[in-house]
């Protein structure tokens, strides 16, 4: 037994008047009908999952995937750092990022400035450069595209217009280089800006036992000025 279908063509206001009001659908018709929704959908869900994928990067080194605040992120594991093994990293920006630990405590004052994506490319860089099988380093350059140098990616970094279009051309044929412009650039940024602070900030003076400078506040009083520890000095005039 055939089961039929009716179409009304009323409802489709580009159809032709002159088009009969209805007709009917076999079951043949019917089926085939069906299957090409159903492939319809299965090649949007497919394509969903592409997009999906490209946006997970595996930064577990540095910890999260969105742009949260600290509170929000699990604690970094520092207390566990020799107070010795702290002051080295004054030396040198190198020598911070040389230890495991100090790129630790060092992500952990991004965040707190909200510009994790730095180091988290950084990191991202140095492992796509030890990358050799070309299908990985394929993959790996289309999803460090996709977090940190597309427009509006979710982990999007900080460089020019220029140095984007020439990554976006070199990942068509990748090679471990593609991203060594970008990893330079961020690399200066975070040695120029973040690095000074990260040394002044109460996380790095935690972990050295040192405490900040002493601020000088000025209270009601004509003839002095205290400290904080409470004791008087004569004003500058």
């Amino acid at each position: 037994m055939e089961t039929f279908v009716f179409l009304f063509p009323q409802f489709n206001f580009s159809a032709p008047k002159e088009e009969a009001y209805f007709k009917m659908l076999g079951e043949t018709e019917l089926r085939a009908s069906r299957m090409k929704d159903s492939n319809s959908r299965n090649k949007d869900k497919e394509k969903e999952k592409d997009k999906k994928s490209r946006l997970s990067l595996l930064l577990a080194r540095s910890g999260s995937h969105e742009n949260v605040s600290p509170e929000k992120n699990p604690p970094a594991k520092t207390n566990h750092i020799p107070p010795e093994v702290a002051l080295r990293w004054s030396d040198s920006f190198e020598d911070l990022l040389g230890h495991p630990d100090g790129v630790e405590a060092f992500t952990k004052f991004l965040r707190t400035e909200f510009s994790e994506e730095n180091i988290e490319f950084w990191l991202a860089c140095e492992d796509y450069k030890s990358t050799e099988s070309t299908t990985k380093l394929q993959s790996k350059a289309k999803q460090m595209y996709a977090v940190f140098i597309d427009t509006e990616a979710p982990k999007e970094i900080n460089i020019d217009h220029s140095t984007k279009q020439t990554i976006q051309k070199n990942i068509a044929q990748p090679t471990q280089s593609c991203f060594d412009a970008a990893q330079t650039k961020i690399y200066a940024l975070m040695k120029k800006d973040c690095y000074p602070r990260f040394l002044a900030s109460d996380i790095y003076l935690s972990l050295t036992k040192r405490k900040g400078p002493v601020a000088m506040t000025r209270r009601r009083s004509r003839s002095f000025v205290f400290n904080e520890r409470g004791d008087a000095t004569t004003p500058w005039l």
